[in-house]
Order: structure tokens, then C-alpha cells, then sequence
């Protein structure tokens, strides 16, 4: 089986490192040929919108997914009828524009914070009474692991978040005083087979995914959480992993935004789930079986941002797995890996949380190479 994935970052490397033991390869499409799915795959490079490529792409595999969720949603519709595409454009288009993601799950009944869209200094203006302050000014689009924000707690801001943010389509959010951050991952098959993996709980750095533990032991909110997805899963006839990332607010979940592809929170379930998201992403698209969501233990994972630690010192720790994305290039915000821990309780994983965070230390750090 063979499938093409737009966008070969490290999504996407594990992507095809989960799908080679069951007999499935990834061909790959970026623009570089240097990227963590391309030291695995084989990769074609070219610009997202050259339709010829791409439709030359699609006619060599089985289904066509992505890792990147800044695909163009017109590229991908361009290869109707060529290969089956999974998720749906449909969903992606909603994922990559806030103000229709926010209007989506106010429409399916999700609670989400008030938000408000602007285009000019007088919209933000009513935005502001109309929600209150604090609030954050974000980009409709292109905004990830923190980007494209600007939080705004008086009035005299307002022309600060402009001069960063001004000259193109934007949203205000309302501030929501969360007492955690959660995520929950679905999967759900073209037949229609729905599975969910244990609550996340999440701890974010401006904007950046840190750690994550699961599971997140809330049997309320789990169901609460899974029902919130369901409705989008229905709402679409989605076919591949959904994730959803709440805040946790006197004891509601709140949605703050989807991710329509495998997604960081869900890292964990490579060591510390009997079928990783990886694995189930492709069953998934390809019509097959899912497989158990079940977690082995109690897990975490640590993002290694920027730097990554020495290798001697991390592997020495008991159960820690490393994941290293092959990027040559270090620098400030960048995803360059990720460790996981599986425990046999929560207190022996939160302890050995704490010993990796430590390996994060300026001494022990060193710049990305390859091995």
C-alpha cells in the first residue's frame, strides 16, 4: 500500500515509521527534500500549489493525507476523483481559518471562548467591549505553537498588537482562566469505526507544547470530551485522527481549537498506547480495523525545543524512549525531538518527569546534528 503525505515533517516521519511494519509506504511532497519525513521516505519537492506534480503524487498511491496543516485547500480539492483524501479538505479549510472554527463548534453546541473577527483597528475597538479584557489578538490563519498572538490587557495595547499583527484578517479572543489544558485524540475509520484515546493533560510555554501527561484521569470529562468530538467527526464523516485541545474551567471544557492530523499531545501513545495514533491514522484512511486505544501505563512526554540533550545522559534514565527528528539546524522555538516515559503509576512517571526535565539543563545541551 502506498500513501502520499503532503508536508514530511517529524508528523510525517512518524507517520511512515509506524506504517512500515504493516506493509504501508509513505511517499512524501515538500518543498525541501531535507525534512524529517524525506530521511525516511522517499520525498518529491515542489511548491504546494503546482498542481501537476501533485496530481502526478496522487496517481501513485492508494490515499493522500497530510502532515502540515497549511496544505492549501485548493491543491488538495484539485486532486478530486485522482485518490481518496483523508481528512477531508472540508475540515482542514474550517482548521485553518479561526473565526470558522470558532463559529463551527459554537454551531455544534462545543463551548468555545467569545470571539470576535476584525479587520481594522474599529472592529478590535467592539470587540473589546463587546468581550471585555484581557483578550488575545491572533491571525485567522497561518498560527502555530504560539505564533501570530498578541495579548491585550488594556485599551493603551491596542495599537502595539496592531503595529505586530495589522494588514491582514484576525480574531479576538476572550481570556479564559483555566486551571489546566487538556487534549483528547480520535480516531475514526472510513467505515465509520470510532475510537478515543485517554484525556491529555497539556502544559504549554508560550504557546508551545511542553510536556504531556495521560492519561488524565477525569471520567466526567473524558465523556464530555469525546462527546464534543463525536459531533465533529459526525459533522465532517471524518475519516483519519482528529485532535481537539480544551482548557479546563470550573470543571467545563472549553474548546480552544481541532488539529485535523496526528497531533503533539498524542506523542505518547507511540510507547504508552497498544496502537500509537500513528498507526491508527493510517488504518484509519485506508479502511482498515483500528486498533485498541488502550494505555499501557501511565506516560509522559517532553518536547526537546530549541536544543536537545546529550544522548548518554537521557538514555541512562530507565523507560525513557528518544525520539530524535534529524533537523540540522537548531534555533529558538523549533521542535527538535521528544522523550517518552511509560510508568506503572502516575507518581513514578511524574518523578521521572521531573529527573528528564532536568537533562534541559544550558550544561547538558548541545546543538541538533544528525547521529
Amino acid at each position: 500500500m502506498r500513501v502520499a503525505c503532503l508536508g514530511a515533517g517529524q508528523l510525517g516521519r512518524m507517520l511512515a515509521l509506524a506504517g512500515y511494519p504493516l506493509g504501508i509506504e509513505l511517499e512524501f511532497y515538500d518543498r525541501s527534500a531535507d525534512t524529517p519525513g524525506g530521511q525516511v521516505g522517499p520525498i518529491v519537492t515542489g511548491e504546494f500549489d503546482d498542481i501537476r506534480q501533485l496530481k502526478a503524487l496522487a496517481r501513485r498511491a492508494d490515499v493522500v493525507t497530510f502532515d502540515w496543516e497549511n496544505v492549501p485547500v485548493t491543491s488538495l480539492r484539485a486532486l478530486k476523483g485522482i485518490a481518496p483524501i483523508y481528512p477531508q479538505p472540508s475540515a482542514l479549510a474550517v482548521a485553518q481559518d479561526r473565526v470558522l472554527e470558532k463559529k463551527l463548534f459554537t454551531q455544534l453546541g462545543i463551548p468555545t471562548p467569545g470571539f470576535f473577527a476584525v479587520e481594522s483597528e474599529a472592529d478590535l475597538l467592539a470587540a473589546i467591549q463587546h468581550i471585555g479584557l484581557p483578550g488575545i489578538l491572533k491571525t485567522r490563519r497561518m498560527g502555530y505553537d504560539g505564533k501570530g498572538q498578541y495579548r491585550i490587557t488594556k485599551r493603551s495595547d491596542v495599537a502595539a498588537a496592531l503595529a505586530v499583527l495589522g494588514g491582514q484578517a484576525l480574531i479576538y479572543e476572550g481570556f479564559i482562566r483555566f486551571s489546566r489544558e487538556v487534549s483528547l485524540i480520535a480516531v475514526r475509520s472510513k467505515t465509520g469505526e470510532l475510537a478515543y484515546y485517554p484525556l491529555s493533560e497539556n502544559s504549554h510555554h508560550e504557546g508551545i507544547l511542553q510536556s504531556t501527561r495521560a492519561p488524565f484521569k477525569a471520567p466526567s470529562l473524558q465523556r464530555l470530551a469525546e462527546r464534543y468530538l463525536r459531533t465533529v467527526l459526525e459533522h465532517f464523516s471524518y475519516v483519519g485522527v482528529l485532535a481537539i485541545e480544551f482548557f479546563v474551567a470550573d470543571g467545563r471544557l472549553i474548546a480552544n481549537e481541532m488539529a485535523p492530523r496526528v497531533h503533539n499531545s498524542g506523542h505518547w501513545t507511540i510507547e504508552g498506547a497498544v496502537t500509537s495514533q500513528f498507526e491508527n491514522h493510517l488504518r484509519a484512511i485506508l479502511g482498515w480495523p483500528l486498533g485498541s486505544t488502550k494505555a499501557r501505563g501511565h506516560s509522559a512526554m517532553l518536547n526537546f525545543i530549541g536544543t536537545l540533550p546529550e544522548r548518554k545522559g537521557l538514555l541512562a534514565q530507565p523507560g525513557v524512549h528518544l525520539h530524535d527528528y534529524g533537523k540540522r539546524e537548531a534555533r529558538a522555538g523549533r521542535k527538535l525531538g521528544h522523550a517518552t516515559i511509560v510508568a506503572d503509576s502516575s507518581l513514578a512517571r511524574d518523578r521521572a518527569l521531573q529527573t528528564l526535565s532536568r537533562q534541559l539543563t544550558p550544561s547538558t545541551r548541545r546543538r541538533a546534528r544528525r547521529p
